[in-house]
């Protein structure tokens, strides 16, 4: 994109830069540690993180050097690092902003929490595996009760039964009716009673029908709760180890406890059974561990009224989705939004700009700044000269620092710098469908509520890179592809050639075969390039530089003085500019390569270049030369140029090869559209080549040795024969004719029944004498032994299919085989049987 646009004349800015991915670093670093002896609290805070920037000096720049092999065509003066000051200052002035206008809040809700990363993760990280598991029938008696009276209760996680509030029945299930408003007993924990109540919500059919509502572990159980009135009980440290609510099982590990509390429950007689289960486990997307529902007090965003503005955004056109079918889960995700929780227990990261009063409660009395001395200025008005404060010790999500990146890196708060001025809104985000929820929306509802603006005006997602089996690329599988492996192995331009032919929003399978077919085409590229370079005159011959730079073909009347190869091959290149510049403005990049590709290898490297040594090697003037030389340059180099996006390396060298270039190609002038066409030119190269297929496939089919050159006589009317005669030379060359030996007539010649008898098109044919191509007599010996080997095969599958014992028995796709192989041999038997016809003829004629 940016490097078409640039060609375009277009001021383009691609800006580079990474985001300090808090929870992943941290994680890293603290595994580093770990291998040292090391944990993070033993170093405190300001120690750990000055260990996170050293490690991010050594290996930050991994992910950079990666683009710039890659060839990412980036404006890396003016890289950034969401950790960077001026970034980290529109971090701290977006906090504020949203404060001050009651957008973000603190307050004790239910959150997903990493016990390994210590940190809460938002919706959007946690991620749902299907696994077994098991699932567990526990009795709770019901106080006052016989022995009979008791309910059983199904659950996965048995741990969480020391955080139960309630036991929930349908009030239209008549097993339980009689039990609701009554109490039921916990069991394990010394009689602590919990009342049995009813809720409509309750699935009868689900387990035993009976519900256990543990709201401080759960996120339904505890929407249920708040609804309901219950309260909360959370059973669970930080570390996810049992706390003192759990009694005798405080301190052991969740799973732990799970196996201990099954064995007791199993001892005292309320465990009824257990069985295997599937379950939709949650994962840290970063960590991988098992994901624990905790009651955590955080800083949470208000996202309804910023989600109504980027919905609105799409659905008045301001911003464009491609492909089109991501808006609708762009709007359902936004529709159902729910608040965002911001804040991460982590070290690593941008500091909340909230500092409490020390004495005070910290969830009533809290200060937003800029900055810590404007906090205690405004601390010590309010409560004194004497007051003293601290800093809340979590940092912001890095998606919050993330989703300022279009108008934070151009200078924002500022919108004064220039850079801001000039490029925002900026035109296009390109990203990967995968993060249109944790990235794009949150940069779309921070630009609007920020600038006013929506940050771009079209958002492209592309698909990810998978492995050739389809897989999503993971150390656990050991089917990660370092791109740079890659490049050492096929070349920068093929990997970029083979990953851009990807269509919006499909994932790619990234084969072996795919690289080494585009590695293919890099070296058919250059070898091209070569062949133009050898042909072209001296740069020294200023003479001969100066006639072929004199020539255009920008009007119709210069393409009507070409020679047919010539003006067919500039035909076409202008329809391909056509097409592809209209595939490029549609984003249809997939569509450029292929076409490109198509006409480079197709139509100038199989057809022209081969049809050009006529005129470069054979021709008997300068000027027909002269000419060839001038549009093999103009050819080559707009392809070049409208490969150029794709493959910028061997482009550039290549261009850069070619004398009298006045500029890089990089920053060259995009071909002009709308140039002139020959239709009539193209369908008179078009019946050439169809003459020169079949002359071809003939010298192919009797196996005649490529350096003999045959006899022809083409048969053609007067239109026809005007044109071919003229290409004489080219058609001789492209089809190993004995030019001297090639007859132009309007009539079959005498010879015609011991001749190849080809129909290349309406009004064109050719003949070819059959003593001209081959030795007769040993072809008919050698067809003779053929047809004998053929017709003993085609007796034995007729006599297999006139067996009923076969055709009963065997399997029906079996007997099919045989029928259709017998249908084929029958059908050569019949072919080599009039091909011999012809050569008896032929010989009996001689």
């Amino acid at each position: 994109m940016v490097r078409y646009h640039r060609m375009k004349g277009r001021p383009t800015l691609w800006l580079p830069g990474t985001d300090h991915a808090g929870i992943a670093t941290q994680l890293v670093v603290e595994k580093m540690l770990a291998s040292e002896g090391i944990k993070r609290v033993e170093l405190g805070r300001d120690e750990f993180v000055n260990r996170v920037w050293e490690w991010k000096e050594k290996y930050g720049g991994t992910i950079t050097n990666q683009i710039k092999r890659l060839g990412a065509s980036c404006d890396w003066n003016r890289e950034h690092f969401t950790l960077d000051e001026q970034l980290s200052q529109a971090v701290i002035e977006a906090f504020v902003r949203l404060h001050e206008k009651g957008l973000i809040y603190q307050g004790s809700y239910m959150v997903n929490w990493s016990p390994s990363l210590q940190t809460a993760v938002s919706d959007l990280e946690v991620e749902y595996h299907e696994e077994s598991g098991t699932l567990y029938y526990i009795k709770y008696r019901v106080a006052g009760g016989s022995k009979s009276d008791y309910l059983t209760i199904a659950t996965t996680r048995p741990e969480t039964l020391f955080g139960d509030v309630a036991i929930a029945v349908h009030p239209e299930d008549d097993r339980y009716s009689k039990y609701i408003n009554r109490m039921a007993i916990v069991p394990l924990t010394y009689g602590r009673h919990v009342p049995i109540i009813s809720d409509k919500h309750v699935d009868k059919d689900f387990g035993t029908g009976v519900l256990k509502i543990s709201p401080g572990h759960d996120h339904n159980d505890y929407n249920l709760a708040r609804k309901l009135g219950l309260p909360i009980l959370n059973v669970m440290n930080k570390d996810a180890t049992l706390n003192k609510v759990a009694g005798l099982y405080c301190g052991l590990d969740r799973f732990e406890a799970r196996k201990k509390l099954w064995a007791d429950l199993e001892e005292t007689g309320l465990a009824v059974k257990k069985e295997p289960h599937t379950l939709r486990v949650p994962r840290s997307q970063r960590g991988g561990e098992v994901i624990e529902p905790l009651v955590s007090k955080q800083w949470f965003v208000t996202m309804e009224p910023l989600a109504e503005k980027a919905l609105r955004a799409v659905e008045k056109g301001d911003l464009k989705i491609i492909p089109e079918r991501f808006e609708k889960i762009y709007n359902h995700w936004l529709s159902n939004i729910k608040d965002w929780c911001i804040s991460r227990q982590l070290w690593w990261g941008h500091r909340i700009p909230v500092w409490y009063i020390v004495g005070k409660d910290s969830e009533e009395e809290y200060i937003v700044a800029r900055s810590e001395d404007e906090a205690l200025r405004k601390a010590q008005k309010k409560y004194g000269r004497d007051t003293k404060i601290y800093q809340d010790p979590d940092v912001l999500d890095t998606w919050f620092s993330s989703a300022l990146w279009p108008f934070s890196t151009l200078g924002w708060p500022d919108e004064s710098i220039e850079d801001f001025k000039r490029f925002y809104p900026t035109t296009m985000l390109e990203t990967g469908h995968d993060i249109l929820f944790f990235w794009v929306a949150r940069m779309v509802m921070m630009g609007i509520e920020f600038t006013g603006t929506v940050p771009f005006k079209y958002v492209y997602l592309h698909g990810l890179i998978r492995d050739s089996q389809g897989r999503k690329m993971s150390k656990t599988l050991g089917n990660v592809i370092d791109p740079l492996d890659t490049i050492k192995e096929y070349g920068t331009d093929a990997l970029r050639f083979t990953i851009a032919l990807g269509t919006a929003g499909q994932d790619l399978n990234l084969s072996t075969e795919r690289l080494t077919s585009n590695k293919a085409f890099t070296n058919k590229l250059w070898n091209a390039g070569k062949f133009v370079l050898q042909n072209l005159p001296s740069q020294n011959d200023a003479s001969a530089w100066e006639n072929i730079l004199s020539y255009k073909f920008d009007k119709v009347e210069l393409l009507d003085k070409l020679p047919l190869p010539e003006c067919w091959v500039i035909s076409k290149l202008h329809l391909l500019i056509d097409t592809v510049t209209a595939s490029y403005d549609k984003f249809f990049f997939g569509d450029v390569g292929r076409e490109t590709y198509e006409f480079f290898w197709g139509d100038f490297a199989d057809w022209y270049i081969e049809a050009s040594k006529a005129h470069l090697y054979h021709s008997s003037g300068d000027s027909v030369a002269s000419v060839t030389q001038a549009v093999l340059l103009y050819v080559f180099e707009n392809i070049l140029k409208l490969l150029h996006p794709f493959m910028p390396f061997v482009t550039e060298e290549l261009w850069q090869a070619l004398p009298y270039r006045k500029e890089a190609l990089i920053i060259s002038p995009w071909p002009l559209t709308s140039l002139p066409r020959k239709s009539n030119s193209i369908k008179k190269f078009e019946n050439l080549q169809a003459l020169t297929r079949a002359i071809r496939n003939a010298r192919a089919e009797y196996s005649v040795e490529p350096v003999k050159r045959i006899s022809a006589s083409i048969v053609a009317n007067e239109e026809v024969t005007e044109y071919i005669v003229k290409e004489k030379e080219v058609l001789a060359l492209l089809s190993r004719l004995d030019l001297q030996s090639i007859h132009f007539t309007d009539s079959p010649p005498g010879n015609a029944d011991q001749s190849v008898h080809l129909v290349a098109g309406e009004g064109l044919e050719a003949y070819l004498p059959l003593a001209d191509m081959i030795d007769i007599t040993a072809e008919i010996q050698r067809l003779s032994k053929r047809l004998s080997k053929m017709q003993t095969e085609y007796d034995g599958l007729k006599a297999r299919l006139s067996s009923p014992k076969f055709v009963e028995k065997a399997p029906e796709d079996i007997v099919r085989g045989v029928q259709e192989k017998a249908a084929e041999t029958e059908e050569k038997i019949t072919l080599t049987k009039n091909r011999l016809a012809l050569l008896q003829s032929t010989v009996v004629v001689t």
